[in-house]
């Protein structure tokens, strides 16, 4: 697989940021392809895929096991197993638990706000898909308060679930370790924060998102309370100190 890879994103997507991190992190060429909304069904909806010589990823987890091993393993996950099945079951909580809830929080704070989010999504894609956004954003949004299915209530069910996950690693990080799992920084950690960062905003996280002073106060002041805990914090360092050891320059043209 000598070839540059394809990350296929929407630049808006956490998981997208938890993908993009580990090739850059792993310094793969890799070649992004950022659609808008709507218009990323053109390369099959989900998102992110990474299309890597014949072998195509559909999943953010999946990329990143590919990655650990076209680098020989030992990159992201490490090689003893017990370690491996603790890093394993802390991504896949991460996934299904944090991830979705910190979006769906958020979007329950930036879909009324349809010109904020247009000018979101339409960062980073190519020109002509950046003028389309305005014609599709009203669309988007409904698919996506309905696929997320984003209500006040749910939102708030969202973030009690976000605030319990972030109370498991606070409790982990109780005893002043400096990596979720071992010695040394792996998927868990890259995980954690990535899907975090929607209810952090970190200021070294690559995917777009509004500025923090241009969101609604309640979701400011969210913010806050979240950057201001044990995890909050440490998923912030993480992306301060983690994400600079990656090389975006390295990656194709």
């Amino acid at each position: 697989m000598s070839s540059a890879a394809v990350l296929i994103t929407i630049p808006l997507s956490h998981y997208c940021e938890k993908a993009r991190w580990a090739l850059d992190r792993a310094r793969l060429p890799y070649r992004e392809e950022a659609h808008a909304p709507l218009l990323n069904r053109l390369a099959g909806g989900t998102v992110p895929v990474l299309v890597h010589g014949r072998a195509r990823f559909a999943d953010s987890t999946a990329i990143l096991v590919h990655v650990n091993k076209v680098c020989g393993g030992d990159l992201l996950y490490p090689r003893d197993a017990g370690l491996r099945s603790e890093v394993d079951a802390l991504v896949e909580r991460f996934d299904t638990e944090l991830g979705p809830h910190t979006r769906r929080w958020a979007y329950s704070h930036l879909l009324p706000q349809a010109k904020l989010l247009s000018e979101v999504w339409a960062r980073g894609v190519p020109a002509f898909q950046a003028l389309m956004v305005p014609a599709i954003a009203p669309l988007a949004r409904f698919l996506a308060r309905k696929s997320y299915k984003v209500t006040p209530e749910s939102a708030e069910r969202s973030l009690q679930r976000v605030r319990g996950v972030f109370r498991e690693v606070d409790e982990r990080l109780a005893d002043t370790r400096r990596f979720l799992v071992g010695e040394r920084f792996t998927a868990a950690d890259m995980t954690f924060a990535a899907l975090a960062a929607p209810v952090l905003f970190p200021v070294d996280c690559r995917a777009t998102h509004p500025a923090l002073e241009s969101v609604p106060v309640a979701m400011r002041e969210e913010v806050l309370r979240m950057r201001d805990t044990a995890a909050g914090r440490f998923a912030l360092r993480l992306f301060a100190h983690e994400r600079a050891k990656t090389c975006p320059s390295d990656r194709a043209a």
